[in-house]
């Protein structure tokens, strides 16, 4: 059994505003080991119950957080940027038989400790097919063409329940409780890692591959201005389609999420300073 962790910051243990996520600043210093024991606690409850190998794939930021000399010998970690399938790297090689979402968060537009998607405040909204869509939704919708289960998603309470909207069958833990988007009520690391060990081993039972769902899709991205939407569309196949809005259909997600990505790197590239 094959289980790749998809492992995010945001929604770790104890990190509560953009400091703590920040590469660089002192408070990303001290949660990196917290987070990466998120991650450790993770990896052993998947070994307790049968996994052979497990990937931990960095997902935050730089890709560059986890401490890899404080991981889990028996776990291998894909660390850095410009990754085919970003978040999701790894998934596509047809030998992962679930995927555990670890530091996940509420997306763009919605209440969660540092809700967002995929970029910290500029996008105002995400929708995958109609529905509003979370960075959660969209990589588990990524899994799914590959044929692989979200076995489990760790985050705050607000992750946890956008979860039951796209994998419903994940064991969900919440290691804090949303106060505000910068503010929790948070689990001593001590605590987090009982109930991710025991969740994992718990979803380690789910973990079996299905066949894989391949259909069109399409996305839609709402912006905080209208610059940002005109300046995407520079991706060939993404429209303005609304008030500071752009939208784009792809014939597979793997297609849908790269396009994805180009439209926020290329949106990221057009901000200027204070005013976006």
């Amino acid at each position: 059994m094959k289980i790749l962790i998809s492992a995010d910051m945001e929604g770790a243990t104890g990190v509560t505003c953009p400091e703590d996520v920040l590469p660089g600043g002192p408070g990303w210093e001290r949660m990196r080991p917290v987070f990466t024991g998120d991650v450790n606690a993770a990896v052993q409850g998947l070994f307790m119950q049968g996994a052979d190998e497990v990937v931990v794939n960095e997902a935050h930021w730089s890709m560059r957080n986890l401490l890899l000399e404080r991981l889990d010998p028996r776990a291998t970690m894909i660390t850095g940027r410009h990754k085919d399938l970003s978040m999701m790297e790894g998934v596509q090689h047809r030998d992962v038989d679930g995927v555990v979402f670890l530091g996940y968060h509420a997306g763009a537009g919605s209440e969660g400790v540092l809700a967002h998607t995929y970029l910290a405040n500029s996008v105002t909204g995400v929708w995958l097919d109609g529905v509003r869509a979370s960075e959660g939704r969209l990589n588990a919708a990524v899994a799914a063409e590959f044929g692989v289960p979200v076995i489990m998603v760790i985050g705050d309470d607000k992750a946890v329940e956008d979860a039951e909207g796209y994998a419903p069958q994940a064991v969900g833990v919440a290691v804090k409780e949303c106060v505000s988007r910068y503010a929790a009520r948070c689990l001593p690391p001590e605590v987090s890692a009982e109930l991710i060990s025991a969740g994992a081993a718990a979803a380690a039972a789910l973990a079996v591959r299905h066949e894989p769902v391949a259909a069109p899709h399409r996305v839609e991205v709402e912006f905080d201005a209208d610059h940002l939407a005109r300046a995407v569309t520079v991706v060939p196949g993404v429209e303005v389609c609304g008030e500071r809005r752009v939208g784009y259909g792809s014939a597979t997600m793997y297609e849908a999420i790269r396009v994805f990505k180009a439209v926020t790197t290329l949106a990221s590239a057009a901000m200027e300073d204070q005013f976006g």
